[in-house]
């Protein structure tokens, strides 16, 4: 399996790290830290330098009950750090939901839009497909502002499945073609513990679609409820969460902290898992 992205092409044969980049003043696990550009830029570079496949840039923060960022804001954000990456050679992923914020983000050199709408906005789906970017198709209910304040479900597995396989098909009807699609079931977005604990369990379901995966559960408060561990606490289980991921087919991994080379594994085990599985800790 492949991902086109622009002039990049990833080989999922082996599992893929996606590094994130944050530069906002509030993400929930590291807004603020790179704010500044030359912190994000070294940052960015050290994620590459471990490891990263991918550097993921957002200027808006997705936690919940986030504020909506003026455009021309996330633009001036994100802008001169995907330039900088990009020219120097590195996959840069646009986390954006506007349209403006992603025709101009890959003209500056972007490769991949990560979209928690999954092109659903007015005119996001047309922004992508006059691209030849990767898309990764996010499911939320609601936005940021409203996601957890619905989080029941009759069957969340075939739910999530159903949405992001009609999005993923809207992209191809648009002229996306599938080998620049990929999916991700958005763990912490609209769901609360068990849902987020039955899509890891069953996450061959979406694998099994076709499409890559990506599964980002670094830090995610349902880890901290789980294990009793802040945010800043929880790598071990992080990464213990994604190991059960890509054994149940995650193609990518979506990650605040990428291990270093030579970082030791150590038993962890994440019962409501049902899975016991190594994780990394310096």
């Amino acid at each position: 399996m492949i991902l086109r992205c622009g002039r990049h092409t990833l080989d999922l044969t082996r599992p893929r790290v996606m590094g994130i980049l944050n530069v906002t003043p509030d993400s929930f696990s590291d807004g603020g830290r790179f704010f500044d550009r030359e912190r994000a830029l070294d940052h960015a570079r050290r994620m590459v330098a471990d490891g990263a496949d991918i550097i993921d840039v957002g200027g808006e923060s997705t936690r919940p009950g986030a504020p909506e960022v003026d455009e021309a804001e996330e633009v001036a954000r994100v802008l001169p750090v995907v330039a900088a990456l990009a020219s120097e050679g590195v996959l840069v992923s646009i986390d954006t939901m506007k349209p403006r914020v992603m025709r101009d983000a890959v003209a500056a050199g972007a490769a991949m839009i990560n979209d928690v709408r999954a092109l659903g906005e007015p005119g996001a789906l047309d922004a992508a497909a006059a691209t030849d970017a990767a898309v990764c198709l996010m499911h939320m209910r609601g936005t940021p502002r409203t996601m957890q304040s619905d989080t029941h479900y009759g069957d969340v597995v075939a739910e999530v499945c159903h949405f992001l396989v009609a999005r993923a098909r809207a992209c191809e009807a648009a002229g996306i073609v599938r080998e620049r699609i990929a999916i991700d079931p958005g763990f912490g977005f609209g769901k609360d513990v068990d849902d987020n604990m039955k899509l890891v369990a069953h996450l061959h379901a979406l694998a099994g679609t076709g499409y890559p995966v990506v599964a980002g559960l670094s830090r995610k408060s349902s880890l901290g409820k789980l294990t009793g561990r802040g945010a800043d606490d929880r790598v071990a289980a992080s990464l213990a969460a994604t190991l059960a991921a890509v054994s149940r087919g995650a193609s990518m991994r979506a990650t605040t902290s990428v291990p270093p080379p030579g970082a030791k594994p150590t038993s962890m085990r994440m019962g409501r898992l049902g899975y016991s599985c190594a994780a990394f800790t310096d």
